[in-house]
Parts: structure tokens; sequence; C-alpha cells
């Protein structure tokens, strides 16, 4: 059941710490304050947690899926109460464990098979990480394909080569894989040889490199990431990669596996289950194939990684308020909520979950525990994919390869600090107050301004945390503003802007409603607007001023739109269309909301000031 209490709004700043904010009326709820990594996590689980706990007032935020991110943040005096993040290794965590609670103590960790714990333990012991469901990578095949050309489902590797031969006589890719995209790279590598990777000596390596040091760089093990290398280099012959199948990305890869010109494509197991409903395709998940059918492992990771801010433990109240919400994270209903499909696995010993048939061809590596976690520290996605395709390229080789990576690893971080744009005079509020988010609308007006629009529309989460008076790097600027936020510009009516803000706030006759959670609720510029709270959990759109006088019908506004269309539009959220009209007449741009609040500020220029853009009737 979707809960959004408005008159009960507290501030982003109020809930992780800062003083000098008040919400429209004093709550006596424990607040707690938590970052998605990405809002998928906001489809099923915020709003379960919110149902769960009555007694709790949870300030949601899409963050950036970075420890560079929380970094900043912490340095910035407003670490949340719980962070989550996907792209994560203890490598990259390793500054934060002081502001980080250790959870090894607690009841939650004692659920978690020891084997899948222990990757996140300190040196010292502590456990400040908890991985949330896994996700299951490998290939996945047309399993129709396969039977129409007489080809059997490879077993080992051997196999997996001579289906490629095979295939390709046929007209048809045996495997292909985005390699455009970092992560690819990092699986396809580490994929191809995890048996050595699993080995004492792999293992041991592994140790050491996510204990390292800024002081202490850890390079390659020589006897295990020779090999690594060494099969990899085999792989790109025996996939029959040529130069340009580096820059292959997902659009090609899922378009031929749909159309049946590939058999094999990697990915998830989320992936295949997705290609089996929305597609019609009798797709199966496959192994990273061994020597011999003994050797076959899947690679898994997290759904994200989640942690406890530290500052949670002087309040006892609310540290026990934080590990009830992560008993509930990590329970079965909990998990399946957090998942994006039924077809993922749980590091918990209590969590039952029924396997999805997306795992019928590998339930052998399942029934094995053969369940590799990827390595996947930020320096592993991006050296990966440069020596990758590199190799794909043939410009070098294995031992050219191994010594450049190793050469990445050990040479000394960059520690070069990001360009100051402008010393911000004015702090403002994250506060959704009675009219509107003073932050979220003087971003909004300074971006609007610079695109030179009369109009602004933010139709989602605009902004990731408060505007703090000090410093600004380009960098902290632009995590200022989250992530994959769209710009759409046209020219429309007063008419039409009416229909506009209707789509962005009033709930639909189907039920369905573009308000889901409180950072939906639109943040505009160059005009105002009135909306009833229902009381129910939906709102209604009133009324459209300019200037305070009502809004002329029959006048054109150049408009800009910046958001993130999934957030409404899509089944998977709240499945709430734009209206066509409007559709065709809003372009999508390349202009980057970014980008523009960086040029604004640029020189020392302060953002424009907030307005009072927002009034909710109850």
């Amino acid at each position: 059941m979707k809960k959004r209490l408005i008159s009960a709004v507290l501030a982003l700043a109020v809930t992780i710490g800062m003083s000098g904010c008040e919400a429209w009326e004093k709550q006596e709820k424990i607040q707690i304050s938590m970052y998605l990594w990405d809002k998928s996590m906001s489809k099923e689980l915020t709003p379960w947690l919110e149902e769960q706990f009555p007694d709790i007032e949870f300030t949601f935020a899409v963050g950036y899926n970075t420890m560079d991110f929380y970094t900043d943040m912490n340095e910035r005096g407003i670490l949340p109460d719980i962070i989550t993040c996907r792209r994560f290794s203890l490598n990259d965590a390793a500054h934060m464990s002081e502001l980080l609670m250790d959870l090894s103590q607690t009841e939650v960790v004692g659920t978690f098979y020891d084997s899948y714990i222990e990757n996140n333990r300190e040196p010292g012991g502590a456990i400040r990480w908890l991985p949330m469901c896994a996700e299951v990578d490998g290939y996945i095949a047309n399993k129709d394909l396969f039977e129409e050309y007489g080809i059997p489902l490879p077993a080992d590797y051997g196999e997996f080569a001579e289906m490629c031969r095979s295939f390709e006589e046929h007209g048809i890719i045996g495997y292909v894989n985005d390699y455009h995209e970092d992560y690819s790279c990092m699986e396809a590598l580490q994929g191809c040889a995890i048996p050595d990777l699993m080995s004492i000596d792999g293992t041991m390596w592994r140790m050491k490199y996510e204990s390292e040091t800024d002081d202490s760089r850890t390079g390659l093990d020589e006897k295990v990431w020779r090999t690594v290398f060494e099969k990899f280099e085999k792989y790109i012959e025996d996939t029959r990669l040529e130069p340009e199948s580096a820059e292959t990305n997902f659009d090609f890869m899922k378009s031929a596996f749909v159309e049946g010109r590939a058999a094999i494509i990697r990915g998830t197991a989320s992936d295949c289950a997705t290609l089996k409903k929305e597609e019609g395709i009798n797709s199966v998940m496959l192994p990273y194939f061994g020597e011999t059918s003994e050797d076959n492992w899947l690679l898994t990771y997290p759904t994200c990684q989640v942690a406890v801010n530290k500052a949670v433990e002087q309040d006892k109240e609310k540290r026990d308020a934080v590990i009830r919400v992560l008993n509930a994270m990590f329970s079965e209903d909990g998990q399946q909520r957090a998942a994006t499909s039924s077809a993922f696995l749980s590091y918990n010993k209590n969590v039952n979950i029924e396997p999805s048939d997306a795992f019928n061809e590998v339930s052998s590596c399942v029934m094995q525990n053969h369940l590799y976690i990827r390595l996947a520290s930020t320096e592993m996605f991006s050296v990966s994919r440069d020596v990758v395709q590199k190799m794909i390229r043939r410009e070098y080789g294995a031992e050219g390869a191994f010594e450049d990576f190793n050469a990445r690893l050990t040479f000394p971080k960059d520690t070069k600090a990001s360009e100051i744009i402008t010393v911000q005079n004015t702090a403002y509020d994250y506060t959704l107050g009675e009219h509107g988010s003073p932050a979220a609308s003087a971003v909004l007006n300074t971006i609007s301004k610079q695109a030179g629009s009369e109009i602004a529309v933010g139709y989602s989460s605009l902004i990731t945390a408060p505007v703090l008076a000090g410093e600004y790097t380009d960098r902290q600027l632009s995590w200022l503003v989250a992530n994959r936020v769209l710009i759409r510009q046209g020219q429309l009516t007063g008419a039409e802007l009416k229909m506009l803000m209707d789509w962005l706030v009033s709930v639909k006759e189907d039920g369905s409603d573009p308000i889901r959670h409180k950072n939906l609720i639109p943040v505009t510029s160059g005009m105002e607007y009135t909306m009833t709270d229902n009381g129910d959990g939906t709102d209604t759109l009133c009324e459209i001023t300019v200037n305070g006088a009502p809004i002329d019908e029959n006048a054109v506004y150049s408009v800009i739109m910046l958001g993130d269309n999934n957030y409404i539009e899509a089944p998977f959220y709240c499945n709430c269309p734009m209206p066509e009209e409007l559709n065709e007449k809003m372009e999508l741009t390349d202009l980057k909301a970014s980008e523009l609040l960086t040029s604004a500020l640029e020189g020392g220029r302060q953002l424009e000031a907030p307005t009072e853009y927002l009034t909710i009737l109850n």
C-alpha cells in the first residue's frame, strides 16, 4: 500500500543530523534517511518498508551508485542513516570504515552463509556492509535455436567453443557480448577463469587486494592472473571475436538474440526471465564454462550492499529501529521486493526462494554452491574495459594485457582536486514544505534561466541533497542533480501546460498515480500551481498561475521538462503514460542538467533564489 503523508514531510537535512529546518508539523516518529542505489528499489521495497514500520518516518532518495558520492556527502556533513551501493568492493569502501557501524554482532549477520559474509569482513573482524540478494550472471541461450539446428547445449568449455564454430557455419553468431560496457568486459574476463580466481592462490590474492591501502598498492598475482589473460586470449579466438566487437553495445546484443541472429548472450537470470516473458524466447541460463562440467560456475553480485551510518549509534531508539529495518530488508519478503524479478538467489540461510525456471540448466552449479562473487572495485571496472577492448582489437596479447593491467593497478591514484566552480553563499533546505522544496526550486530556476526557457518543470527526483553554503566543485554540482535527468524541450500553450501538470499530479481514473512518493511532486520554475491532498495518498491538480495571475490558455510558452520518464510512465512503476499530444511536442534534447548548472555558476555566480511554486491544500 502506498503511503505518503504530505503534511509530515521531513527535510532530508533534518533527518540526517542538520539543524535549522522544520517540517510542517512536529513529528514523534523515528526519522530514518535511506539512500537508494537505483530507482528500482522504489518499486516495491520502499513502499513495503513504510507499510511495515508505521512508527518510522522514512526519507528515501535516489543517490549515485559510487562510494565517492557517499565520501563527498560525509565531508559535507550529510551522510544518510542507511546507505546502499551496487558498485562496491572492500577496496573502495575501506576509507569509510570509521564512519560506519560494525554490524558483526547483530542478529541479521547471523542469517548469512559464512562463505558470503566473510567476503565483507575487514582484517580486524568488523563487518560494515551486508550483501542484498544475488543477481546471477552467466550465459543466456535460445534453446529453440539449438534444437532447430540440432546443436546440443554445451556442458563445458570445449563444447562451448565447438558450439560457436557450428553456429557460424549456419550464419548465426554463436555468442555475443556487449563489450562496449565496462561491467561486461569485467565479467567476461573474470568469468572465463573462475576456477583459477577461486583457487587458494586466487583467494589469497583477492584478500590482499581488498585490504590494500593508498600507501600500499597490490598488483596482480603472477601465477593466477597470467592464466586468466591466457584463457581470455583463447576465449577471444574461440568466440570468433573481430576487432570491431570491442564496440558491440547492449542494443545490438539484445536485438541479435531476439531476432535469432545469435544463439547465446551474456546476461543475468533476471534478463533471462524477462526475455522469456516479454519476447517469448525459450531462454535458459548456462554457466561460465570450465574445462569440465565440474568446473562450471555462475558469477553473482549483490543487488546492492547495505551499510549504516555510525552516528546512528548515538541514539539507542534510532539504532534499534535501523536494525529492525535491516532485519526486514534481509527477510524473505524484503529480498523478494528488493529483487527486480523472481530470478535471484539469496546469501541468507533463512531465506528459501523457489528457484526460477531460468535456473533449470544450471541447477548443479546452484546445488554445488558454485557461485562466484565478482571482484568489482571501481578500478576493476575501468581497467577491465580498457584492457579487454585492447585485447579484442589485437593491440596486445595475454602478456601485454597482464603488464598493462598490473601497471594500472599499482600506479598511484590521481589525487588531483576537482576545480571549484563557485562558493555558494546561501544554503537551501531539501524540505518539501508548504510551498515546495527551496533547494529543488533554486536548482531548477538556475537551470531554466541558463537554458533560456520561460517555464521549467522537474517531474521526478530532481536533486539528491540540500544546497549547502560553501565551495562546490564541478563534480559536487553534478552530484547535486539526480542521475539520468533527461531534458525535453518544446512550445506549449497554457492549456497544454495544464494538461502536462494534470498528468504529473492528478490520480487517474484507472488508479495510476504519478506521485507514488513525495520526491515525485513536480518542481516548477516560471509558474506556480496548487494541488489538493485527497487524504488517501493521491492528489488532484487545482490551478496554475504565472506571476500570481491565472495562466493564459492561449499564450504559447517555451518549456523544458527535466526528469526520467520511467518513474511515471513505465508499468514497472506508476504505469501513467504521457498524453500523446504532449509527447509529440516535447522533444528529447542532448542538454545535460548538470552541465547547465555548472555553466550557470562558473566564475563564482550564485544559484537563483528559490520561489514559492507550490501550495498544497488539505
